[in-house]
């Protein structure tokens, strides 16, 4: 298992190969969280491996990164994956800024229809996350 300590410094190298036009006021930088993020107690197993985040309030825009959610997921997997995975969230989480740079919000409307649809999927399959097929 990829540890946190770890977790960071790939984090850190990852961040280091995007290109200093796409950080501009990137300004709250790319904090990771050592906890899991779970935002649906209807959906226990899904978990939030990242997100984009704009401060009202003066810590500005950032992008955070939850190591306990990928560690819930990727859990043994080879650092490769791991690797891969984080990359891919935090080019996703990028995406985000970017178009809320620009005004846009097609990735959030995107991400927003995703869920719905594997909300919808779930509750078809009658899906109560982490229980034993027995007692569903």
């Amino acid at each position: 298992m990829v540890s946190y300590k770890q977790f960071r410094r790939m984090a850190s190298r990852l961040l280091g190969r995007i290109p200093e036009r796409f950080l501009i006021e990137l300004n709250g930088g790319v904090n990771v969280l050592e906890n899991a993020e779970q935002r649906d107690p209807d959906l226990p197993d899904v978990y939030v491996l990242g997100e984009y985040l704009e401060d009202p309030d003066g810590l500005g825009r950032m992008i955070v990164l939850y190591y306990g959610s990928f560690r819930a997921l990727f859990g043994d997997e080879p650092v490769a994956v791991w690797e891969a995975e984080l990359w891919e969230t935090l080019l996703h989480e990028l995406r985000h800024h970017l178009e809320s740079l620009a005004g846009v919000d097609d990735l959030e409307w995107e991400d927003m229809r995703q869920l719905a649809e594997f909300r919808r999927w779930a509750q078809e399959q009658g899906y109560r996350g982490g229980e034993d097929e027995e007692e569903a």
